[in-house]
């Protein structure tokens, strides 16, 4: 909630708070008692404070936005195309460019450059960039990050660099949201009870002493829901580079790209998934109370049909996806018949063609083998605080008389499942 808008239900309350007491003098026809009278005065000068605070507000909100309106006319001159700031000085792209290459392009990477002579720094030269940002981490230049997953061109990479990447799927089935603030706080629904039924006109106007649908009384149904609150989480790493590396945009360019963006983002699924939610860890999927368990059934294919039927009976939810480990995709492939047939096409197939049951199935190392999970995954929410930014700094140790810089990269973000019965853990081990 942002501060206009929590002025104004101060201002509410307070008025409401007041004309209640009025209320109820005016309906027993008296004046207000001592104590009313203290209340009600209270209540107005909350009142009016709140309302004073509110017209700052708003004009301070009018003048920011004016300098904003402002500062686009005049933002050619002063920043590269493609790029803005913003009102903490977070340079980030306008255009479709991958963090690497908006951080070679940035004013403030330019600016380091044209103080080295020909890609040459100085003995006592300093380094210190501002942070340049990035909306979209993943997915190229949208105002989110929880878009189609599209694959940047990432020119000047090194050989070997995509060696340990793997793919990263669970942003683009959850819900992506933002936030402003450093604490997130929803409502989990624990349980619901529905117990609408049809309802006969009361044919007496006497008490029907027992209470229910036969004698016109409508039934009482409820929902139970618990205050969740979760912290906003900070994931980061760095790497160490020479000042003399620094001068070759492209290498730059490639390592934000390909290790320093994705490192975040594999960070970021591992903790979607396991994160106990003790320290500075999100709370995961996997550490959920009130999550569903299907134990194993049968076989492979009967297990985990179960557990898509738990989703849509018990969660009453549409699921719309799997995840599961390499190794258990793997074993559903192999699975064959009596004859030594496969299900699934065998070597000159398919395989399961990333479906099973009709849903995709987004693999992953985040989940433990020998362990699955099915749900309604709209129903768990990350919040982007801050997307990926880059800073470059010599301040590190003793990196400034070895002419050494550090490259860092850094997110927040908050995780959280609305509703925990909309998905199911499942036990794939015999």
């Amino acid at each position: 909630m942002n501060k206009i808008e929590e002025l104004k239900d101060q201002l509410k309350h307070h008025l409401l708070q007041a004309q209640a007491i009025a209320a109820k003098a005016d309906d027993e026809g008296r004046d207000f008692t001592d104590d009313e009278r203290g209340q009600v005065k209270q209540h107005m000068d909350q009142a009016q404070e709140a309302k004073a605070g509110l017209e700052k507000a708003k004009a301070s909100a009018t003048m920011r936005q004016a300098l904003a309106d402002l500062g686009d006319e005049i933002q050619v001159e002063e920043k590269s195309a493609g790029e803005r700031l913003t009102p903490s000085g977070l340079i980030v792209p306008e255009a479709k460019a991958s963090l690497g290459e908006t951080f070679v392009k940035s004013a403030e990477f330019q600016g380091l450059m044209a103080s080295a002579p020909n890609g040459v720094f100085g003995k006592d030269h300093r380094v210190q960039s501002r942070p340049v940002g990035y909306k979209a981490l993943v997915t190229g230049g949208s105002d989110t990050s929880g878009g189609a997953f599209v694959t940047n061109q990432m020119m000047g990479l090194q050989v070997g660099q995509l060696a340990f990447q793997r793919p990263l799927r669970l942003r683009d089935v959850v819900t992506n949201l933002t936030t402003t603030s450093d604490t997130i706080e929803y409502v989990r629904q624990t349980s619901q009870t529905n117990n609408a039924a049809p309802v006969p006109e009361s044919t007496t106007t006497a008490d029907p002493g027992t209470m229910n649908a036969a004698n016109g009384v409508k039934p009482e149904s409820a929902l139970a829901w618990a205050k969740v609150t979760t912290p906003v989480r900070t994931i980061a790493h760095w790497i160490p580079l020479t000042k003399r590396a620094l001068s070759d945009a492209a290498q730059v360019r490639s390592i934000i790209d390909a290790f320093l963006r994705y490192g975040l983002e594999e960070e970021l699924e591992d903790q979607m998934v396991s994160g106990d939610g003790t320290g500075e860890n999100l709370e995961g999927l996997s550490n959920v109370s009130g999550v569903q368990a299907q134990a194993w059934d049968t076989n492979l294919l009967t297990t985990t049909r179960k557990a898509r039927t738990k989703v849509r009976l018990v969660g009453r939810s549409t699921p719309n996806a799997y995840l599961l480990n390499p190794a258990d995709l793997e074993a559903i492939d192999l699975l064959q018949d009596n004859e030594a047939r496969f299900y699934f096409g065998g070597p000159q197939g398919l395989g399961s063609a990333g479906t099973l049951w009709g849903l995709p199935v987004i693999e992953t190392e985040a989940v433990p083998a020998g362990t699955g999970y099915v749900g309604d995954f709209r129903k768990a929410v990350l919040w982007d605080r801050e997307q990926a930014s880059i800073t470059i700094s010599d301040s590190h140790a003793n990196f400034f008389i070895r002419n050494m810089v550090a490259i860092l990269a850094e997110m927040r973000a908050a995780f959280g499942v609305i509703q925990p019965n909309a998905f199911v853990e499942i036990d794939l081990t015999a």
